[in-house]
């Protein structure tokens, strides 16, 4: 089975959803031997590297009135994420550009290991979502990103160059030229596709009826 997904490290949803994906394939047994490739998507691109804007302000582009509402909806988000067990405190979250972040997750996905792609990705949700530190920041996506397996001198050498952005963005068009316009959003053997942080039990059918039909 091939299962791929589109993703931003600064989405809620997608940190939600990948991890509702995750546990669904070891549910039904093959996530050991099925990769869950991650594709580039980045919410918004013109998002600043460096901003004392809070999440609050990000989340309602500034209007004021929608804060009341936009507050009730973080703190579902966040209801989300704790009752998947997921670390998540909104309040804290630093809103910025994503770019060198996914570009390290192309270095990781070079190196042909799996596993070490999920951690990184796993740590840099980690960062965006519950340390309160900013994920454009060279020297938190450093320690990050060896804290999970990447080799020092090869993060410093994509992150003082432009290595892996057009990759980055070949994925985007990609997402753009199938009519993907948001995150995140799985696709199981380019057949079938599932949007949004669906419930868990929604990824399990879908894996299941896929899996089925591969037996048949």
């Amino acid at each position: 089975m091939e299962i791929k997904y589109w993703s931003d490290i600064a989405c809620p949803f997608c940190y939600i959803g990948s991890n509702r994906m995750k546990k669904a394939m070891k549910e039904i047994g093959i996530y050991d031997e099925t990769e869950l490739k991650f594709k580039s998507f980045e919410l918004n691109p013109a998002t600043p590297k460096v901003t004392t804007e809070g999440y609050i302000n990000h989340f309602t582009q500034g209007n004021k009135s929608l804060e009341p509402q936009s507050k009730k909806q973080m703190a579902y988000i966040e209801s989300m994420a704790h009752a998947d067990g997921l670390s998540m405190e909104i309040n804290k979250v630093v809103p910025t550009n994503t770019m060198d972040a996914h570009r390290l997750i192309k270095l990781a996905g070079s190196k042909g290991d799996p596993a070490l792609t999920e951690r990184v990705i796993k740590r840099f949700y980690q960062v965006y979502f519950s340390d309160g530190t900013s994920i454009a920041d060279h020297d938190v996506l450093v320690n990050a990103a060896t804290d999970a397996g990447l080799a020092k001198d090869e993060i410093e050498a994509v992150l003082d160059s432009d290595k892996y952005h057009d990759d980055v963005i070949s994925d985007e068009v990609e997402a753009q030229q199938s009519g993907i316009h948001a995150a995140p959003f799985f696709v199981i053997n380019n057949k079938y596709a599932i949007s949004g942080a669906q419930p868990y039990e929604v990824f399990v059918k879908a894996l299941k009826q896929v899996q089925a039909e591969e037996e048949a």
